[in-house]
């Protein structure tokens, strides 16, 4: 019972009670000796004496030991920020450890075990070597299965199914994933109308509020998705410049269209990141520098203040509360620390090689040098 409060809550529920240590022994059937020792943490009751204890003081057995299976979402926002910054500043082993420890304390709070997912998701590539990070992977992967295998709630199985393909794609079991996943994101399915259903459907029922509220969020999470599948289209096509410049040009538009450098600023950075990328294999320096010098002024935005927490804006104005509304809130996945890490290894790429010691190249990597520095 390490870490749990079976002492504190005896002490506490036998004085709302107002009644003495030996009151509490006569009811139960054992010496004031041993009542005591229970609330000096010298001995614990025994097993079997818990429901009698419980049902005397009305309360369950896990309240009056103080074990929660389940978590709110408060609090499950509040562990992960908080091992998000252990992960950052302090060892490696020491915090998967404490996340471990929680794991095994909440395993039956699936939501908690879902998001343990998405924390070593954001921070396995911080693990020593190749074979650790496999192994967080592994477990990662693990929770997903637990969670399919016992949790009722289909929105959160549908989640899981999702981020355990993530794991087993950075695992290389493509094959896993594209059988998974094929049939769920099928173009042909009906599913892809639900949104305009359900829509219409608040609209008919007069719920206008409601239907407002779900179109900002549709529009803008088709937007997002856009946004982030173009990046891949870039990948996809990168050794064909025509089809890459549409791609951009037409990107370029919504993007200025929609700010989309200041409404989800991280995935304005990974575009021109990509486009920088694409400009470099086709020998276009000038352009390369350009979408760099992009890159680099997105990411000195997010890291400046308090940028880093998702938003909406005065178009997009209810996408902040249904930020706060998911399970992390508005809050990064990720702590500063590691974001303006991972925004400088960007510059590591092999794409940028030919030019990595010009002037140009150099100013804008010292300037965001500079930049997180300033922040820590």
């Amino acid at each position: 019972m390490n870490g749990w409060k079976l002492s504190e809550n005896i002490i506490r529920l036998r004085r709302e009670k107002k009644i003495t240590q030996e009151e509490l022994a006569d009811f139960v059937g054992v010496t004031k000796a041993s009542v005591s020792k229970w609330e000096n943490s010298q001995s614990m009751p025994d097993i079997l004496m818990l429901p009698r204890l419980a049902a005397f003081f009305n309360v369950s057995v896990d309240a009056l030991i103080g074990y929660e299976p389940q978590l709110g979402r408060e609090q499950i926002q509040k562990i992960y920020q908080e091992l998000a910054a252990d992960f950052a500043g302090k060892p490696f082993e020491e915090t998967m450890e404490k996340c471990r420890s929680l794991v095994k304390q909440y395993y039956s709070c699936y939501p908690f075990l879902f998001q343990m997912g998405v924390l070593w998701l954001n921070h396995f590539m911080l693990a020593k070597d190749q074979e650790q990070q496999r192994e967080i992977l592994e477990e990662a992967s693990g929770l997903c299965s637990h969670i399919l295998a016992e949790c009722k709630d289909i929105g959160l199985c549908s989640d899981a199914v999702i981020l355990r393909a993530q794991m087993d794609l950075l695992l290389g079991r493509v094959q896993e994933v594209v059988e998974t996943l094929e049939e769920t994101v099928n173009p042909y399915r009906l599913s892809g109308q639900s949104d305009g259903i359900l829509i219409q459907a608040y609209q008919l029922a007069g719920q206008k509020e409601k239907a407002d509220d779900f179109t900002q969020i549709s529009m803008f999470l088709h937007l997002m998705n856009l946004a982030a599948d173009a990046v891949w289209y870039l990948e996809l096509h990168k050794d064909e410049l025509e089809i890459c410049e549409e791609t951009i040009r037409r990107m370029d538009e919504m993007f200025r269209i929609y700010g989309m450098e200041r409404l989800n600023a991280n995935t304005a950075a990974q575009f021109q990141l990509q486009a920088a990328v694409v400009y470099s294999l086709h020998g276009r320096k000038a352009e390369a520098l350009e979408r760099l010098r992009q890159y680099a002024d997105t990411i000195r935005w997010m890291l400046d203040g308090d940028h880093l927490t998702q938003h909406g804006d005065h178009y997009f104005h209810r996408i902040s509360d249904w930020y706060e509304g998911c399970d992390l809130g508005g809050r990064a996945p990720r702590d500063k620390k590691l974001v303006s890490g991972s925004a400088l290894q960007a510059f590591a790429h092999p794409a940028f090689a030919a030019f990595a010691e010009e002037p140009g190249f150099q100013r804008i990597r010292r300037s965001l040098e500079e930049q997180v520095a300033s922040g820590e």
